[in-house]
């Protein structure tokens, strides 16, 4: 019997019974490997990471499995980029500005001092050309990225003694990450850059003076203001730091277009997540370390002013002595710009009347 005309004139179930059915090849199980940062008890923070490899998985119908691992299990913390660049694994969960120093443009794609505000850092990735510049960017190190998180404005850190002036800087051991520690340097600071999981004995030693990670949820659960008494704000270098899944480019391009859509529709998601649980968080951890002697400290102006001379100089000499940051700088500073234009008429006047009210 002619195989077209059973396919004509049959259907699927003629097709079936006469047993001329086409090989049906099904697609390939996926297991990839994510490395984060941030260790497992930072449950925000890890905790994105396991939100975006549940929706791989929910979305692919089990087909796409991502193991998610904290810090040091099977990447050093600061490693995970190398790792990525070199295929040792497909996903690093990570923020950008960890890894300055192999070219500061890498901070432009998590935040910098004086920065764009977490709504603000979106809008630029999705809406202007943050995305495009930070990915042409990221060519250069075989990867591609997903924003997967942003913690909002933080806090400006522990301090083991009271801030009077900016002269209180100068010789300051200061846990801090990023790119925030190369601005305060010009203020006579020693930074020290050291993961989430040692902040702790760290600033109980006397190893630093003080120490900044996030915000009050994380920093309640780290137990910092046991070790230190003073807690100051805003954490002007960190004005919405963003979180990154960063992809090995060949593991991407060998997906399927459904597969690739997958990883960024699950990216999406973990990014709304991460804040919103921020969002709900923080102020119940912040009366939670004021009720247990937390002292809340607003920065001396001159400290603000200062940082923030050294920043605009530090931007000006970065976009003289090197084209990538240039690059992708001038675009970040004109839409940092007009973003500021409208938040100070509409969203910055709002929160300030409703922060006054005795609600």
């Amino acid at each position: 019997m002619d195989r077209r005309s059973i396919i004509k004139n049959a259907g699927i179930a003629g097709i079936l019974a006469a047993g001329a059915a086409p090989a049906v090849h099904a697609q390939a199980a996926i297991r990839w490997r994510l490395s984060s940062s941030f260790p497992k008890p930072l449950d925000t923070l890890y905790g994105s990471s396991e939100v975006f490899a549940k929706a791989v998985k929910s979305m692919s119908g089990g087909k796409f499995e991502i193991s998610t691992h904290a810090a040091g299990e099977i990447m050093p913390a600061f490693g995970n980029i190398d790792a990525v660049q070199q295929g040792s694994i497909e996903i690093a969960h990570t923020a950008a500005y960890y890894f300055f120093g192999k070219d500061p443009t890498f901070a432009l794609g998590c935040i910098i001092p004086f920065g764009l505000n977490s709504r603000q850092m979106t809008a630029w990735m999705y809406e202007g050309n943050g995305m495009k510049l930070m990915r042409e960017f990221y060519a250069k190190y075989n990867i591609i990225n997903f924003p997967c998180g942003n913690t909002g404005a933080q806090m400006g850190g522990w301090f083991r003694k009271e801030l009077k002036s900016v002269a209180d800087m100068k010789g300051l051991k200061f846990r801090i990450g990023g790119f925030g520690g190369k601005v305060l340097e010009a203020l006579g600071t020693i930074p020290q850059s050291i993961p989430g999981g040692d902040i702790y004995p760290a600033l109980e030693k006397g190893t630093v003076d003080a120490a900044e990670w996030v915000g009050p949820y994380d920093d309640l659960k780290l137990g910092l203001n046991k070790v230190a008494p003073y807690y100051y704000y805003p954490g002007f270098w960190e004005g919405g730091a963003q979180v990154d899944v960063m992809i090995n480019d060949k593991a991407f391009n060998s997906l399927s277009p459904e597969n690739k859509a997958i990883l960024e529709a699950a990216a999406a998601l973990a990014h709304g997540d991460m804040q919103a649980k921020y969002d709900a968080r923080n102020p119940v951890a912040l009366k939670q370390l004021v009720g247990s002697g937390a002292k809340l400290r607003e920065f001396p102006k001159d400290i603000m002013a200062e940082s923030f001379k050294s920043a605009t100089k530090l931007y000006d000499e970065l976009s003289s002595t090197n084209e990538n940051w240039k690059k992708i700088y001038a675009d970040y500073s004109k839409f940092r710009a007009d973003q500021n234009l409208w938040f100070r008429f509409a969203e910055a006047k709002y929160d300030d009347f409703m922060q006054a009210q005795k609600l």
